[in-house]
């Protein structure tokens, strides 16, 4: 330890303040690179760990149901066990798994076995428009959640204990308390069949009129709920020093809330992210199935119904897919966005 005092010092003596300066900016860049690298394996290595226990808790518990998909009222034992020897359902349960991730590492969801008999799950999910539907109305939906959810956090912060402040904190209050089953047969009944001023029947969301019911039954509980974060977030950020110097340095509260508190307050949003995404998709499915969007989740339903083991898995799994590579992506904003949290404890 004496010698390496002793080297450092000789070193930095016959070295320029400039030089000094680069070199343990070098190091400390360096040590923050290699913080960066074990954060993001770590991320990686349990979003694979996820994926995988996600695909085989589907694969169990789906074939832990009673029943074949091959059964009907008119089919015999002799049909029903050839057609499972045909598609290597008549093997162990661990042998068919082993199989599974076999295909699936080649980028092979299988074909379905009922409801599109013979035809590709990856065709039937990404050529048919089901997937391409889903994530346009989740996306939107979204995006939507996000933009007047902070917009009216940040309003109802600006006019604390004032009447907008008090009428937006009993309406997202009323929002986040809401099933979205509910607020979707709400829509449907008051402006499609009573009313009727928009179609009952979404379709494949062809006009501007078929997205308005989807999109506010799928972002009403999110934008609620990210109304109430970003206002508790706001005012905590408020009551912050660096907050309490701009205002004594004169500038005005809007400027203070929208361009100095706005970033700190978005990381409980951000954080959110990741559960919200998981929210739009599996909301999705009610969605879906109340308006008649031939999406993800309404097939999902359907497959589950008529036993399509395929396409159970392969929906499933880009469901998962989506959730947990948004859940990656937020876990490294998260660190991002906010400079006070350091990699070394981000890892912990």
């Amino acid at each position: 330890m004496q010698l390496c005092r002793e080297s450092h010092q000789v070193i930095t003596r016959h070295l320029l303040l400039p030089e000094i300066i680069s070199m343990y900016y070098l190091y400390f860049s360096c040590n923050n690179l290699i913080c960066l690298s074990k954060y993001l394996l770590k991320r990686v290595g349990i979003a694979i760990l996820t994926f995988l226990l996600v695909t085989a808790i589907t694969y169990f518990l789906m074939n832990a149901i009673p029943g074949s998909p091959f059964l009907t009222e008119k089919s015999t034992p002799e049909q029903i066990s050839r057609a499972e020897e045909k598609y290597g359902l008549g093997k162990p349960i661990y042998i068919q798994y082993a199989n599974y991730l076999s295909d699936l590492l080649h980028g092979d969801l299988g074909i379905s076995l009922k409801m599109q008999e013979g035809i590709l799950v990856t065709q039937i999910l990404f050529t048919q428009g089901k997937f391409a539907l889903s994530v346009k109305l989740g996306l939107i939906a979204l995006s939507i959640a996000i933009i007047v959810g902070v917009t009216l956090g940040c309003l109802a912060a600006y006019h604390r204990s004032r009447l907008i402040d008090n009428v937006l904190r009993v309406l997202t209050t009323f929002g986040v308390a809401i099933p979205t089953f509910v607020s979707a047969s709400l829509l449907l009944v008051i402006l499609s069949v009573k009313l009727g001023v928009l179609p009952g029947v979404s379709g494949s969301l062809e006009s501007v009129n078929n997205y308005i019911m989807p999109v506010a039954a799928l972002s009403f509980y999110p934008c609620c709920y990210i109304s109430k974060l970003t206002r508790t977030s706001m005012l905590d950020t408020l009551n912050q020093d660096y907050i309490h110097t701009a205002r004594a340095k004169g500038l005005k509260t809007g400027i203070i809330i929208f361009k100095h508190a706005l970033r700190n307050s978005l990381i409980p949003v951000v954080t959110y992210l990741g559960p919200l995404t998981a929210f739009v998709l599996t909301g999705g499915f009610v969605v879906e199935t109340t308006f008649g969007i031939p999406g993800l989740g309404k097939y999902l339903i359907s497959s589950i119904l008529n036993r399509d083991y395929p396409i159970i898995m392969g929906t499933t799994i880009v469901l998962a897919t989506l959730i947990i590579v948004m859940n990656l992506i937020v876990d490294i904003l998260y660190v991002i966005i906010d400079p006070r949290i350091s990699l070394a404890k981000a890892e912990v």
